[in-house]
């Protein structure tokens, strides 16, 4: 009696043969979709652009928040006349105060003008008739939560003019960093189902043109998942590119205002560097981007070749 042989695995020149067949048919549907083919791209290059807006926002606003509160700054400024050094040790005292940092009004003017561009302080001065600041003191807590009531404490000296500091504006930015996810969670959920639309539409208007093709394909045997596998193909294409060229437009888009903010004074330049994103997110970005993108396509031509299937 002859031993029955088991049957060879796959070598290496099958997967490579069937990688190739799939290449070709993955291309010939894209060839069939013509200017469909862009339509479905567009839709979500557009969606995966405005995603990618957005996540990179919340990172960066995130990153500035926390950048801000780490740096929590009480500023008093002085009555004029009155010199910041004269009420320096009185606030050295508070068991809440950290440092604090006397910032003379003729530093202070320096500064100022340095940032407008301007070389002649002389001048400058003589034409204002004076130095117009005052002295100011910044005043660093040994915590955020003590804050406020040493900003109370800071505002009864009588030597104390203004007291302020950055909480006021950290709520603002929280919310409308808040305002800012909702709009763009509702904006990507409906660019999603539309762009899930547009492919499932592309995918079967290509599946109805080659019905022929696949139905011969039937008859000498072939599978449905490997019929229509080319097809899955074809919408994660569409993902893919979609999420090439949308990166592409993000880093011309963060280019540009880079680029705008160069020659700006130094607190828009330290405002650039908190928003830039860390070397962590700048990675993980893209490949979010690519598998959202991936995720869109593929769900888009899901549903249009599911329909053929469970005839």
């Amino acid at each position: 009696m002859r031993s029955a042989r088991l049957a060879p695995p796959d070598t290496l020149q099958t997967w490579m043969t069937k990688l190739r067949y799939l290449s070709q048919e993955t291309w010939r549907s894209l060839r069939r979709g013509g200017w469909m083919n862009w339509a479905a791209i567009s839709t979500v290059t557009v969606l995966l652009f405005l995603f990618g807006l957005s996540l990179q926002t919340s990172w960066q606003v995130n990153g500035l928040l926390g950048q801000m509160g780490s740096q929590l700054e009480i500023s008093v400024f002085m009555k004029p006349d009155m010199a910041g050094s004269r009420l320096q040790a009185k606030i050295l005292q508070f068991p809440e105060i950290a440092a604090v940092q006397v910032v003379s009004k003729d530093e202070a003017w320096k500064d100022l003008l340095a940032d407008m561009g301007t070389t002649d302080i002389a001048g400058a001065t003589a034409g204002l008739g004076g130095n117009p600041l005052v002295d100011e003191l910044k005043v660093r807590a040994t915590s955020p939560g003590e804050v406020a009531g040493l900003v109370k404490k800071l505002a009864s000296f009588s030597e104390v003019d203004e007291v302020t500091y950055l909480d006021e504006a950290l709520a603002h930015l929280s919310q409308i960093s808040r305002g800012f996810s909702r709009v763009s969670v509702i904006l990507v959920g409906l660019l999603t189902l539309t762009a899930i639309a547009v492919i499932n539409t592309t995918i079967r208007l290509i599946v109805v043109a080659r019905q022929q093709e696949i139905e011969v394909m039937q008859l000498v045997g072939a599978t449905t998942n490997w019929i229509y596998l080319p097809f899955l193909l074809q919408g994660i294409t569409f993902g893919l590119i979609g999420a090439a060229m949308s990166g592409l437009l993000m880093a011309g888009s963060r280019s540009v205002v880079q680029r705008a903010l160069a020659n700006q004074p130094n607190f828009l330049q330290t405002l650039s560097d908190g928003l830039s994103l860390t070397p962590a997110q700048a990675l993980l970005l893209p490949l979010v981007m690519l598998t959202f993108g991936s995720l869109i396509g593929f769900l888009g031509s899901l549903f249009a070749v599911r329909r053929f299937v469970l005839r």
